[in-house]
């Protein structure tokens, strides 16, 4: 998938950006009570988490659990925020929609036992070169083509009957 990226980012504003999406969960627990969600060091890339449910696991207990992340805001200073407060009799799973957030970012069971599994994509945006089509878009430009080597069809005369 690419398109076109118009917002602030650490990317120079002209040309395209190539992003890539993969699926992302983690499990809190009273064992395990955060995650710490970092990309790679590569300078040309940057990571994204775009989460999209939180929900309790089996076996959770009859308690409230709040699960907050920890991330930057537009200042560049680090914010905690809780996005969900789950229970198992009245609010089971929370779908947050589409909220994204640069890494790195630490998902943390504020409080309850859990289980809570958080899922969503991890997504990462490069620079595409302009060399770098992807086969589908080379296969449209084939066709494209094609196409306009074929000879125009005229429609056949109607015989009239005698």
């Amino acid at each position: 998938m690419s398109f076109s990226h118009d917002e602030s980012s650490e990317f120079p504003p002209t040309g395209d950006t190539k992003l890539e999406s993969f699926l992302f969960t983690c499990e809190l627990s009273s064992k395990v009570p955060f995650y710490i969600f970092q990309g790679d060091e590569e300078e040309d890339l940057e990571h994204f988490l775009e989460l999209r449910t939180v929900c309790l696991g089996e076996g959770a207990k009859e308690e409230s659990n709040v699960v907050e992340v920890t991330a930057m805001n537009h200042l560049g200073k680090t914010t905690s925020v809780p996005i969900a407060n789950l229970h198992v009799k009245c609010l089971p799973m929370v779908s947050l929609g589409e909220f994204e957030l640069k890494a790195p970012v630490t998902i943390r069971l504020k409080a309850g036992t859990g289980p809570v599994s958080v899922s969503g994509l991890h997504l990462i945006a490069s620079q595409a070169e302009d060399s770098d089509l992807s086969e589908e878009e080379e296969e449209e430009d084939d066709d494209e083509a094609e196409e306009e080597e074929l000879p125009s069809v005229k429609p056949a005369k109607k015989k009239k009957n005698q």
